[in-house]
């Protein structure tokens, strides 16, 4: 089997760089050890977030790729399920990073509701409330169906050939060798996401990449209950490097040590999303490590919904689904690209922010390796 470009993973990072090559008139095959997409790709909130994003290339990326999601969305036949970011500053703190923000090229197309407009646009927003800020920037689709979806449209209507079930046992400039047997590419792209060793496993441990832990839950309103955008809190604005690089965060960022000190110990910040069935997606905590344990902590749980009752503290509910995701971390990147060989490419999201920011990334390493 002969192509021109060979992609290892079928997850967001994998299918946005297949995406990139086919419009570009390539023929694409993707290889995955799966039979589906069981990964970060889909154990997610299935939010495009540009908002926040860390300022340059990522935000950047973030900008580009949502255009893309924009672009695909209908054609794949994936439901854009709502739009839009609330970030709600409970504390006066918060609300200094927000205009702040405001102030930075980033802030464009934002705005501020003080605390009495926001509750009359959001009278769900029961809580604690200094003010609101509204991006019209973000999507969300539901991660579950949409990267098969994606998957199922690239195939279909752009011809790219998926080997399922099928392990990459090595890689050399122009040739695979898999479990199905050699494959030949001009081009070949590894998206391992955080399979840390088995492809290029020296150039994975050169840089440190560990692995971040998320719990996320799923959530079912008693008695009906719609969102509309998505929502996010102050324990957010420490985390996404977009409003956590500005001087204005460190009071907020001191004022949460004191009060919600276990919370940034678990690397807990609220994003709160609503599905098709009006169930509500919620999450997350991070644990960082090499190999990290499959179990869930019901404390981790606890201090999500402990935020979450903070921001909506009239929403009554029943916890429907828990699950864990796991994703390739680093400190020092948010997006790792090596070239271990002639016309290969390692990519690796370091950061979270896959559905974010791939079709940008795959967009620029497809340009780049075809120039």
């Amino acid at each position: 089997m002969s192509y021109d470009v060979a992609i290892v993973g079928a997850g967001i990072v994998g299918l946005a760089h297949a995406l990139a090559a086919v419009r570009r008139g390539l023929r694409v095959v993707v290889i995955d050890r799966d039979r589906r997409a069981v990964g970060a790709s889909i154990r997610n909130f299935g939010f495009v977030t540009v908002t926040g994003q860390q300022s340059g290339d990522c935000w950047r990326r973030a900008m580009r790729s949502r255009e893309i999601w924009d672009e695909v969305a209908g054609a794949a036949g994936i439901p854009i399920l709502h739009a839009g970011l609330a970030v709600v500053a409970r504390r006066s703190e918060a609300r200094d990073v927000l205009e702040a923000f405001l102030a930075t090229p980033m802030g464009r197309d934002c705005t501020l509701l003080g605390a009495a407009a926001a509750a009359k646009r959001y009278p769900f927003l029961t809580g604690e409330l200094a003010a609101v800020m509204v991006s019209p920037h973000e999507r969300r689709v539901e991660s579950r169906d949409a990267i098969p979806q994606l998957a199922a449209w690239l195939a279909e209507q752009h011809g790219v050939s998926f080997l399922r079930d099928t392990a990459v046992r090595a890689v050399d400039t122009g040739r695979l060798e898999t479990t199905a047997g050699p494959i030949a590419a001009r081009l070949i792209v590894v998206c391992p996401g955080d399979d840390l060793t088995t492809l290029f496993a020296d150039r994975v441990a050169a840089h440190g990449v560990q692995r971040s832990k998320l719990q996320m839950l799923r959530l079912r309103p008693k008695h009906g209950f719609q969102l509309g955008t998505a929502v996010m809190s102050d324990l957010s604005l420490t985390r996404y490097l977009g409003y956590a690089e500005l001087p204005a965060a460190a009071p907020l960022r001191a004022r949460l040590r004191r009060e919600q000190g276990a919370h940034l110990a678990a690397g807990v910040h609220l994003i709160v999303v609503q599905s098709a069935d009006g169930s509500l997606v919620v999450g997350d905590t991070h644990v960082y490590g090499h190999t990290l344990d499959p179990f869930a902590d019901e404390a981790f749980d606890a201090l999500v919904l402990d935020e979450f009752h903070a921001v909506l503290p009239g929403v009554d509910y029943e916890v429907e689904q828990r699950w864990i995701g796991t994703y390739a971390s680093l400190d020092d990147r948010l997006l790792l690209v090596e070239a271990p060989l002639r016309d290969v490419r390692l990519i690796m999201v370091t950061s979270g922010t896959g559905a974010s920011t791939a079709f940008a990334i795959g967009e620029e390493s497809i340009a780049a390796m075809t120039a």
